[in-house]
C-alpha cells in the first residue's frame, strides 16, 4: 500500500474494504480508514472535506473513484437514472475536488489528484452512452484542471481502465468476455491491482512531472 494513510469514503464498508483494512493493520504498511458518506449528497461535500481535514490533517491526494456504471439503451433509460449518473459520476467528483483543492492550495505544492475515467470515454460502447459521457467529462476536467493547478505544483491525471477482471465482467456472457479478450493485444483482461498500481504511481514522487495525462490500463484493448 506504499505506506499511505488512506481514507475510503463510501456509503458502506464492503467486504473487500474490510479485508484491506485488516491487512493494512496487520502488515503495518500504512493504514486505511473508512468514512461513511453518500457522495450523492453534493451539498454536504464542503462539510465532509472540512471534517476530514480536521480529523486527518493535510490532504496529500484525492482519487475520484466512486461511480455508477448502469448500462442501458439511451432511448429507454429513465430520466432519473440519467440524472443519477451525472450527479455521482460528474457533479460529485468535480465539487469534491473543488473543496479538496482549496485545502491543497493552503498546504503548498506536491499534491495529487487522480480521476478514474474509462476507455469508453474515447472508444464508446453500446449500452453505455450516458456512462461514457460522464467519463469523457472527467477526462476533459482532468486536462483543464491540470493547467489550472500546474502553477501551484498540484498534478492532475486520470487513469482509464478497460474491462477489468472483476465480478462485473465475470457476469458477462462468455461470448462478450471472449470478444474483449481477443481484441486485447495481451489476450487477457487487466486486474484490479493493475489499476491500483497505476494510481499509486501517479501519486508518487516518480510522477511529479506528469500532469494532464490519461494513463490507459486495458491490456492493449485500444491499441
Amino acid at each position: 500500500m506504499a505506506g499511505y494513510q488512506v481514507i475510503a469514503v463510501a456509503r458502506k464498508a464492503t467486504d473487500p474494504l474490510t479485508v484491506a483494512m485488516e491487512e493494512a493493520r496487520s502488515q503495518g504498511a500504512g493504514s486505511i480508514h473508512f468514512k461513511q458518506f453518500d457522495l450523492n449528497e453534493v451539498s454536504a461535500l464542503p462539510g465532509l472535506v472540512k471534517e476530514l481535514r480536521g480529523e486527518f490533517g493535510k490532504l496529500h491526494a484525492l482519487v475520484n473513484n466512486a461511480a455508477l456504471g448502469t448500462s442501458g439503451v439511451l432511448a429507454i433509460t429513465p430520466d432519473r437514472l440519467i440524472e443519477q449518473l451525472l450527479r455521482l459520476n460528474v457533479t460529485s467528483p468535480i465539487t469534491l475536488t473543488k473543496y479538496v483543492v482549496r485545502s491543497m492550495m493552503t498546504d503548498g505544492g506536491g499534491s495529487r489528484i487522480v480521476n478514474i475515467a474509462s476507455i469508453v470515454a474515447s472508444t464508446g460502447y453500446s449500452g453505455l452512452s450516458v456512462y461514457s459521457a460522464t467519463k469523457a467529462a472527467l477526462v476533459g476536467f482532468t486536462h483543464s484542471l491540470a493547467r489550472e493547478l500546474g502553477p501551484l505544483g498540484i498534478t492532475v491525471n486520470a487513469v482509464a481502465p478497460g474491462f477489468v477482471d472483476t465480478e462485473m465482467t465475470r457476469d458477462m456472457r462468455d461470448v462478450q468476455r471472449e470478444q474483449i479478450v481477443r481484441r486485447s493485444a495481451l489476450q487477457r483482461l487487466p486486474e484490479i491491482d493493475d489499476i491500483a498500481n497505476a494510481v499509486e504511481y501517479l501519486l508518487s514522487d516518480k510522477a511529479k512531472n506528469i500532469t494532464g495525462t490519461v494513463l490507459t490500463v486495458d491490456a492493449g484493448n485500444t491499441v
